[in-house]
């Protein structure tokens, strides 16, 4: 990531590929929304965009095309002055990142709040279970960027109230469908793995599945909203909003 007060840098990433390194999440959702937003006409020979923490990776389908993806990449950049480190788009391009990306999905995700860590997210956060709870379902989160497994989102855009440190030991088994929270990120896992995200519920909804296309429920730019899920309540996939 740039210093602060530095502009981001795009650098060469192998022969098809640039990388943007901006100030932030923010940021990238902001840019990764803008140049999705640009369509295959501005942006001929992309194959992909790639978002993480506080980079984005671009991805062309040739060499060929490549100085043309960043002198389109330069032109989103230079639309606004705010680009540096620890700023953020200006208000044209940020209106851009507050709904999906690709195709303004909400996905409604029903959660069991039983998790294990859930008094202990509490305890960190200074508010009740039930708080925890309300604030987990009162934001609209957005799919962010992909993580350790696939089809795991890191969930952005929460209530900052729950920023909460990963556990102190992780755990050896978290199993399918676990929700969590870590930093300021939300997610679920997709499968069992070890783990050491504070769990605070568990979902029955299916995040990958190799059966459906595309596998991941979740991808960059979805905006994912909770809810407390009743008692007999066994969905197999999120409902759309």
């Amino acid at each position: 990531m740039p210093p602060p007060g530095v502009p981001p840098a795009v650098l060469p990433c192998g022969e098809t590929a640039l990388l943007v390194e901006v100030g932030g999440i923010r940021e990238v959702l902001a840019l990764h929304a803008a140049l999705e937003a640009l369509g295959p006409e501005r942006l001929p020979g992309l194959a992909d965009l790639v978002p993480a923490a506080t980079t984005l990776l671009v991805v062309a389908e040739s060499p060929a095309v490549l100085t043309a993806l960043r002198s389109e990449v330069t032109t989103v950049l230079a639309s606004s002055a705010n680009w540096t480190a620890g700023g953020g788009p200006s208000a044209p391009v940020r209106a851009r990142s507050d709904v999906s990306a690709a195709t303004g999905d909400v996905v409604e995700i029903a959660v069991h709040y039983d998790g294990e860590d859930l008094r202990e997210v509490a305890r960190h956060t200074g508010l009740s279970p039930d708080e925890v709870v309300a604030a987990h379902t009162g934001s609209t989160w957005t799919a962010a960027f992909g993580g350790f497994a696939p089809g795991f989102a890191y969930l952005a855009g929460g209530d900052p109230r729950l920023e909460v440190p990963r556990r102190s030991e992780p755990r050896t088994r978290v199993p399918s469908g676990a929700v969590g929270l870590a930093g300021s990120f939300s997610g679920i896992y997709p499968r069992s793995s070890p783990g050491g995200w504070q769990i605070i519920g568990h979902t029955d909804v299916v995040v990958w599945d190799l059966e459906r296309d595309p596998p991941a429920l979740l991808r960059p730019g979805v905006r994912v909203r909770f809810t407390t899920a009743s008692t007999d309540s066994r969905s197999a996939g999120g409902r759309r909003g």
